[in-house]
């Protein structure tokens, strides 16, 4: 388990009362072990970042990106690449694949859980 950030997780407590809905819907999927039985966490400090969701036995983190994201490309970059030096695969999903095609989401997750296991 990464270090406690007081800073992050803060952050993360802030992010947890203010979800999109995207991440709502995915987490009603994701919570209590709904998924292959694989535990996930939401708004998870791994300082300085939060990932949206993870799961530390897989070594998986499931970002769920909005439209601001488009701007941001770099940035995400950079945060993915910390994630990855941190050992843990990144998949990144959108706002309207979550919204509009949930089975297919966790069907794509479900995949990259199963690779983990290989």
């Amino acid at each position: 388990m990464p270090e406690r950030d007081p800073v992050t997780t803060s952050i993360a407590r802030k992010l947890r009362r203010s979800q999109t809905d995207a991440e709502r819907l995915l987490w009603s999927k994701l919570r209590s072990r709904q998924l292959d039985g694989a535990k996930f966490r939401r708004q998870f400090p791994l300082p300085p970042y939060v990932a949206d969701f993870c799961c530390e036995e897989a070594q998986l983190i499931v970002e769920v990106d909005g439209s601001q994201h488009m701007e941001s490309v770099v940035a995400d970059k950079e945060r993915t690449a910390f994630f990855e030096q941190e050992g843990y695969r990144v998949l990144r999903l959108w706002n309207n694949d979550v919204l509009q095609n949930i089975d297919g989401v966790a069907d794509e997750i479900l995949k990259w859980l199963g690779a983990s296991a290989k």
